[in-house]
This record gives C-alpha cells, sequence and structure tokens, in this order.
C-alpha cells in the first residue's frame, strides 16, 4: 500500500467499499488513460477503470487496491495493479471466526506485463491478510487485451465467486484438524521453503512461522496455524542473528511481500499447502471435492 494513504482511506481498508478518489491514492494507475508508450498498436487498451464501473453495476464492491512499482521513468502509472472486490450479494457469506469473507481478485497492468487476471480470494479482517486460493480452472480465468474485455472479466468473476463461497467452508472444515507440535513444524518447513527457497542461506528459521501475532491466534487447528504462518511468511519483520559476506554477525529482519506477483504466487502455494495437509488429516479436500 502506498505509504502516503491518508488515514481516513487505510483506517477501513478491506471493511468498506472504496470510491475512486480512494482508489487513485492507493493504486494511481487503475486509471491510467492509455497504455504505455512501449506497447505496439496492435496491444489493446482496456481501461481498468471502465471494468470497474462494469463491476459494480454488477454488485461487485472494491474493498482493497495496491499497484506494483517500476524504475523506468513514466512507467509506475500503468504498472501492474491489484483489486479485491466482494459482492454484495455474498455480504453475509462471512465465517464468524476469524471475519473470513469471500473475495474476487482482479490483476491487471497497462504496461503489458499482465492479461486480465480473475482469481478467487478470501480475506481475514483481523490482519488484512488476503488469501488466494490454489489456482484451477474455475478458481482462476485470465483474459487477454482484446475482444468483449468487460464481459470476459464479469463473467469470469461469478465463476470464482462460486469458488471463493466454497473456500469459506473449507476455512470451517480446517478449524476442525488439529495438528500436533510436529505436523506444525513439517506445514512450516514447507512454507518456509515456498518463501525462501530450498537453497537459501537464511538464519530465519521454520519455527519462527509459527509464533503468533495476536492472542487470538493461540490454537493447533489448521486453520489457525496456516494463518499464523501465511501471516509471518506475508507481512515479515521476523528477526534473527546472522553473518555477512564477511563473516561478521548482523541482524537480520525479513520483509514484507509487497510485490504483486509474489503475493499471489506465494498464497496460492500456501492455499495448496493447507489444502494438503487437510487431505493427508482426512479433513477434507476442498479442490478435489470442487472438481
Amino acid at each position: 500500500m502506498n505509504h502516503f494513504v491518508s488515514s481516513r482511506f487505510s483506517r477501513n481498508l478491506g471493511r468498506d467499499p472504496l470510491s475512486d478518489e480512494a482508489l487513485r491514492h492507493l493504486a494511481k494507475s487503475i486509471f491510467a488513460e492509455d497504455k504505455h508508450e512501449s506497447r505496439s498498436d496492435r496491444y489493446a487498451y482496456i481501461p481498468t477503470y471502465e471494468v470497474l464501473a462494469g463491476m459494480r453495476k454488477e454488485g461487485f464492491e472494491p474493498v482493497y487496491a495496491k499497484q506494483g512499482g517500476s524504475r523506468v521513468p513514466g512507467k509506475a502509472d500503468f504498472t501492474k495493479h491489484l483489486i479485491r472486490f466482494r459482492h454484495k450479494g455474498e455480504a453475509g457469506t462471512v465465517r464468524k471466526v476469524g471475519g473470513i469473507y469471500p473475495e474476487v481478485v482482479l490483476v491487471n497492468s497497462h504496461d503489458g506485463t499482465s492479461a486480465y487476471k480473475v482469481m478467487a480470494g478470501l480475506m481475514r479482517l483481523v490482519c488484512l491478510n488476503g488469501l488466494m486460493v490454489s489456482d484451477r480452472e474455475l478458481a482462476s480465468v485470465s483474459v487477454h487485451h482484446k475482444g468483449d474485455v468487460m464481459a470476459q472479466v464479469i463473467e469470469g468473476s461469478f465463476k470464482v465467486l462460486s469458488e471463493s463461497c466454497r473456500a469459506v467452508e473449507a476455512a470451517d472444515a480446517w478449524s476442525g484438524v488439529t495438528l500436533n507440535h510436529d505436523e506444525q513444524m513439517i506445514l512450516a518447513g514447507a512454507a518456509h521453503e515456498i518463501r525462501f527457497g530450498e537453497e537459501a542461506e537464511t538464519p530465519i528459521e521454520p519455527r519462527q512461522l509459527l509464533a503468533p501475532r495476536r492472542r487470538d491466534d493461540l490454537g493447533s487447528d489448521l486453520w489457525t496455524v496456516g494463518n499464523v504462518v501465511q501471516e509471518n511468511v506475508i507481512r515479515g519483520g521476523l528477526r534473527a542473528w546472522g553473518r555477512d559476506a564477511n563473516g561478521r554477525r548482523r541482524r537480520v529482519s525479513t520483509r514484507e511481500v509487497k510485490a504483486i506477483d509474489a503475493d499471489v504466487k506465494i498464497n496460492r502455494a500456501l492455499w495448496r499447502l493447507n489444502e494438503e495437509m487437510a487431505r493427508l488429516k482426512g479433513g477434507g479436500a476442498f479442490m478435489q471435492d470442487a472438481a
């Protein structure tokens, strides 16, 4: 999120519908008036703000947004952006424990780095953590910059919304799956590899991913443990002592995952990880049941 966003916009971020004014502060590239100059004439410019207007007419309300950066001068206003929508008809579909809402996640750009992509997602309001449902035919729809993009995006949004609602059911099922210490460590170890890579040299240990950040996250069920791990992976701020290239001790702190591509990739991988653990524990496999 833009560090200069006014507190009146960020105070209820993820909870209340956002106005165009708020969206401009969060992700200016949503309102790009044209494609970036690097795009050829064959690149069809389909403005996100027109798709946004169409989504609103169909009951999808934007509740969160962010955009990527660029080191290329003049390109920042055209970069990849992400908008999270909540549908008015699903306003009551909230998981009471944890405040989980089904959402539709839209990604696009005006510099050629992304087609329109619509994905199923969940938002956990207690920490504004956005989980994205694992990739499958109905959980993700890609729309290229050609043809009736708005109609395709809206159609895809309704398709993946049903997956988001089913994911709320998965959250409830996973809250009934208890993990012992060894199983929690297996989950944390796999998440550690997702975040840092199998061969990465980092002093951050898997066990640190299991440290809850709030009292409400004390628990041993799969849903709670999975959320703790996800927040520690995405939000960063984990600290440990390491050594620099000269062998001197130094304090290491993990960074928040802000890049849109990394955010999407890691979140979906973590969802698949939780899903596999649920399957192994006999707690239900959401995606297999949906197939």
